[in-house]
């Protein structure tokens, strides 16, 4: 198996510390170079003492094979600006970033016309399972099963509801043939009224270390079934971000990829 070269940006971030870590560990990655902001940039020279540390990808560009895929996990604005930076150079680019808004996506999606590029907001193969197993499930059960999903996360995440919780919300009402952002109700307060048919609850819970839990229900008359996934750690996320970069060397530009063109 080739080794595939990889450059994370957002370094020093949660999820940065824990895919440089395993991809110096794997014996098919190679971590060939690392960006974050230049307050970081002391600490990371410590810390990587043998690959390039930079502040962007323009800077970073000579100093990395010219196969390196680019792995980033930031924020929206600056994720879209690394995409921007690839498609320029021609280089791969993956993002697991949450929290975009319907004209950054509208973007990223045009940029992947010209270089490489991947985004997912969740990199678990469970998760990716249940895109494909929820949608069969509302259709089986039928109409008259209302659909809602809780989503919990740690107390640092920024965004709400999570990217994931917004993607399975997608492909349910995609089942349903509605339109997500329509149908989503992520808030309740009040004299509200009888619950609309065509709606689709997405609640947010923040607090601790809570890595990742989603459970989706689905609720007829006389029962109810509950879906959950819960991830235990990080760890799965940035496996599933490693494969997904293995993936992305040698693709060729024309698609927005995501995981279930990986599984």
């Amino acid at each position: 198996m080739s080794v595939t070269s990889v450059v994370m940006i957002g370094a020093n971030g949660r999820m940065g510390r824990m895919i440089t870590s395993l991809a110096q560990e794997d014996e098919d990655f190679a971590l060939t170079g690392v960006i974050d902001r230049e307050s970081a940039r002391e600490e990371l020279k410590a810390r990587f003492d043998v690959c390039p540390v930079s502040t962007s990808i323009d800077e970073i560009l000579p100093k990395v094979p010219a196969e390196s895929v680019f792995i980033d996990f930031t924020a929206p604005a600056a994720s879209l600006q690394s995409a921007r930076a690839a498609a320029v150079a021609g280089r791969p680019l993956f993002i697991g970033t949450t929290g975009f808004d319907a004209e950054q996506k509208n973007e990223l999606a045009e940029l992947a016309k010209k270089s490489p590029l991947f985004w997912s907001t969740n990199m678990s193969i469970g998760i990716s399972v249940l895109r494909r197993i929820l949608p069969e499930l509302a259709k089986a059960l039928g109409p008259d099963y209302d659909m809602e999903m809780v989503e919990i996360h740690h107390k640092h995440k920024k965004d709400a509801p999570s990217g994931t919780a917004l993607t399975l919300g997608k492909c349910l009402a995609e089942a349903r043939g509605w339109d997500a952002d329509a149908v989503r109700c992520s808030g309740r307060d009040g004299i509200i009224g009888e619950r609309p048919h065509e709606q689709i609850g997405i609640q947010a819970i923040r607090g601790g270390d809570v890595v990742g839990v989603h459970t989706v229900y689905l609720l007829g008359p006389g029962e109810r079934i509950e879906v959950s996934h819960q991830a235990h750690s990080r760890e799965n996320f940035a496996r599933g971000a490693l494969r997904a970069a293995a993936w992305m060397a040698g693709r060729k530009p024309g698609k927005l990829y995501g995981m279930l063109d990986v599984i």
